[in-house]
């Protein structure tokens, strides 16, 4: 039977589009259906077959560590809340602020556009290790450039009290440029007959801005919210290239979920264990995105 060029056109289609849903199912979501079924045993990384189903055991035992005053699971959860707590509204505002600044010149935009993005694309373990470096007490340069103003230098990661949050500006710098660069294609897509019609009826720099930019540019928003706190709730290699050992320390002050996963499941071997609180952090970032996705999406006419 001879095809037409459509019907060649759409098999093509699909053969293209199977390599993608192959992966998916490879990499993706076997994983997962895997995940799940491991959490209800007392799993054996060395020898599966000999694994034991336990039931909801593991569920329990981190019910039971959540309330734990010295467990690394609850410390783990209570730092990546504050991760997402102060990362996502800090990255958006900084994100909208420099992008509407950008979006207001004419010469060097490729430059600037540039220069805020680099980092984005640089590998993260590079980006922890110069930060290492600047974050150093006594020799690191933001300590010498500190103490020549009289300052005092500061611990920075080495402090309990100071170490997640120098983690998480890190992190706020790092993926600044997307946010930006996502924001700023929002901006450009905003007809300026909307700004000229309301300019006309004396509306300020305020009005334009609550009343047009910020509306205009929920979709926008609702997408950067929603990527920037998965990321920050799956935040794991700055933190382990530069947390104290890469345990999460000072005294487990910067741990988070995802590192806490890493080390029950690889290095106390308790894949069953791993797997449940990787089931559970599945979990909370589905409710708190279909959440967010409620809350914050807006639909605006003009």
């Amino acid at each position: 039977m001879r095809l037409t060029l459509r019907q060649r056109k759409i098999l093509w289609a699909y053969i293209f589009l199977s390599i993608s849903l192959v992966f998916f199912v490879v990499i993706r979501w076997y994983p997962t259906v895997l995940a799940f079924n491991i959490s209800f045993h007392k799993w054996n990384v060395f020898n599966p077959a000999s694994s034991i189903w336990i039931g909801f055991e593991n569920y329990a035992d981190i019910w039971s560590d959540l309330f734990k005053t010295r467990s690394g699971v609850r410390s783990a959860f209570l730092n990546t809340i504050q991760y997402v707590a102060y990362g996502v509204p800090i990255q958006l505002a900084l994100g909208l602020g420099i992008a509407m600044l950008l979006n207001q010149i004419s010469r060097l935009v490729g430059f600037f556009r540039a220069a805020y993005f680099i980092p984005y694309v640089t590998s993260l373990v590079a980006v922890a290790f110069v930060w290492n470096w600047l974050y150093a007490p006594q020799s690191g340069l933001i300590n010498q450039l500190m103490q020549s103003v009289g300052l005092p230098s500061q611990p920075f990661t080495k402090s309990p009290d100071q170490a997640l949050l120098s983690i998480t500006a890190v992190a706020i710098w790092r993926s600044l440029g997307f946010t930006i660069i996502i924001f700023l294609a929002g901006l450009q897509q905003i007809p300026d007959i909307y700004y000229e019609a309301a300019r006309i009826d004396g509306a300020g720099r305020w009005q334009l801005f609550s009343r047009i930019t910020l509306p205009l540019l929920n979709p926008v928003i609702v997408y950067l919210a929603v990527l920037q706190t998965i990321t920050f709730l799956r935040m794991f290699d700055l933190v382990q290239n530069m947390s104290e050992a890469g345990q999460g320390g000072p005294l487990k002050s910067t741990t988070t979920v995802v590192l806490e996963i890493y080390r029950e499941g690889f290095s106390s071997q308790n894949m069953g264990y791993a797997s449940a609180l990787t089931v559970i952090l599945f979990g909370l970032i589905l409710i708190i995105t279909v959440v967010q996705l409620r809350v914050l999406q807006r639909r605006v006419d003009y």
